[in-house]
């Protein structure tokens, strides 16, 4: 985490919404792999901010959390 916080503020976000994008374009398996990396990268910032974070936070980014979740399934088995 304390690298994190050397880089530029809007990096981490910028990969994160590179992945998901790529991810959601790409499709399929490799499609489904950058989703999974983005998710896994989503659960670990919030398991390491969850004491710090206020009930409607936690709500939000467990929100989010369960999103990445379903949209990393739904590109592994597409709806045709």
């Amino acid at each position: 985490m304390t690298r994190l916080t050397r880089l530029p503020k809007l990096l981490p976000l910028a990969i994160l919404l590179t992945m998901l994008v790529a991810g959601v374009l790409i499709g399929g398996a490799p499609g489904f792999v950058l989703l999974l990396l983005a998710t896994a990268f989503v659960a670990w910032v919030l398991y390491l901010a969850w004491p710090a974070l206020t009930s409607s936070e936690k709500l939000m980014r467990s929100s989010v959390l369960l999103l990445a979740g379903v949209m990393a399934v739904s590109v592994l088995f597409p709806r045709n």
